[in-house]
């Protein structure tokens, strides 16, 4: 687990290898939550680059007559 340090101007430095493994570039905005105790940072991804990423979800639920 990582550590980082608040600095005076309330920033955050995401460590190399975290930025490394999730392909994090300078400018990158990203969404900010707050949930329950913690604070979450999540890469705003564009729809070019999610195309896919639900590939083998399983679309086979039973569907009323009147639904594709």
């Amino acid at each position: 687990m990582e550590t980082v340090t608040l600095s005076p101007k309330y920033q955050v430095v995401i460590p190399q290898s975290i930025r490394e493994a999730l392909g994090l570039e300078p400018g990158e905005k990203m969404q900010v939550l707050h949930y329950q105790d913690r604070i979450e940072f999540i890469p705003r991804r564009s729809l070019k680059e999610m195309r896919g990423f639900l590939k083998g979800l399983d679309t086979s639920v039973p569907r009323e007559g009147d639904r594709l």
